[in-house]
C-alpha cells in the first residue's frame, strides 16, 4: 500500500514526506510508528498590543538526510545547491502540504482548540547541508492574555512520522507586555505517563489514527501560560 502511495505522491520528496506526517496516507499505529524526519525547532510567541495573541514565529532545521533528499528532488538545474527560486518552490509545497493541517501548531484557550490561519510565505534556506524553514501563523480568533485565561502554544506532529524537538526551554518563548501579567512554564510530556492519566479519554480511534482526534496535543512540548 505504500507503495502505491508513493508511486502517486512521486511528483515531490518534500509533499510525500509532509503528506504523510500530515495525514494525508493512512497514518501508523502510534503504538509502533517512528519518526522519519528530524526537526530542531524554535517556537516565539507574540502579543499583540492589544493584549491578544498576535503571531506564533517558527524555526525548522531539518535533518540532512531529509534536506539532502530535497535537495535532489528541487535541484532542477543539478548545481547541488538550492537557487532562490528553488528554496521559493520548496516553501510554496510546505505551505500548500501543511495547511490543512494547521502548520503541526496545537493551541487551545480555555481547552478549546484555536485553528492558524495560511502564513503569508514560508521563508526557506539551505545551510551546511540542513533545510531550514522560517514562518509565522496567526490565530484564526482572538486569544486575549486577560486574567482567568489559560493558553497553549505548542508544535506537534500526531503521526509521529516527525519528530519536532526544542533541544532547550529557552527555544520556547513569549514576547510583549501582556504576557508580563501572565504566568507561564515549558511542559514537556512523558508519553507514557500521558497514556496512564488519560486511558479512559483515549480511544481505540485514537491509538489507530491519532490524527482523527483532538488529543493529540497532550503530548506536545508546549508552553503553558496562565492569567
Amino acid at each position: 500500500m505504500l507503495a502505491k502511495h508513493i508511486g502517486r505522491m512521486k511528483k515531490s520528496a518534500i509533499a510525500y514526506a509532509l503528506a504523510l506526517t500530515g495525514g494525508l496516507l493512512l497514518a501508523p499505529p502510534i503504538a509502533s510508528a517512528h519518526p522519519h524526519i528530524f526537526v530542531e525547532a524554535r517556537l516565539e510567541v507574540l502579543a499583540g498590543p492589544d493584549g491578544n495573541v498576535q503571531e506564533l514565529r517558527n524555526v525548522w532545521r531539518f535533518d540532512e538526510v531529509f534536506s539532502s533528499s530535497v535537495l535532489m528532488d528541487f535541484d532542477k538545474n543539478t548545481n547541488l545547491k538550492l537557487d532562490p527560486d528553488e528554496l521559493k518552490e520548496v516553501g510554496k509545497t510546505v505551505r500548500d502540504s501543511l495547511a490543512e493541517y494547521d502548520y503541526y501548531t496545537n493551541l487551545t484557550l480555555n481547552g478549546k482548540n484555536i485553528k492558524v490561519n495560511k502564513p503569508d510565505v514560508i521563508n526557506v534556506d539551505y545551510r551546511d547541508g540542513q533545510l531550514l524553514m522560517f514562518f509565522a501563523v496567526k490565530p484564526s480568533e482572538p486569544m486575549p492574555l486577560i486574567k482567568g485565561n489559560k493558553l497553549s502554544f505548542g508544535i506537534y506532529d500526531p503521526t509521529l512520522y516527525t519528530s519536532i524537538d526544542f533541544p532547550t526551554d529557552n527555544e520556547l518563548v513569549t514576547e510583549g507586555t501582556a504576557f508580563k501579567s501572565c504566568s507561564q512554564k515549558v511542559v514537556r510530556p512523558n508519553p507514557d505517563e500521558v497514556i496512564a492519566e488519560n486511558r479512559s479519554t483515549l480511544t481505540d480511534a485514537f491509538f489507530n489514527d491519532p490524527t482523527g482526534t483532538t488529543m493529540s496535543k497532550l503530548f506536545a512540548t508546549r508552553i503553558d501560560v496562565e492569567c
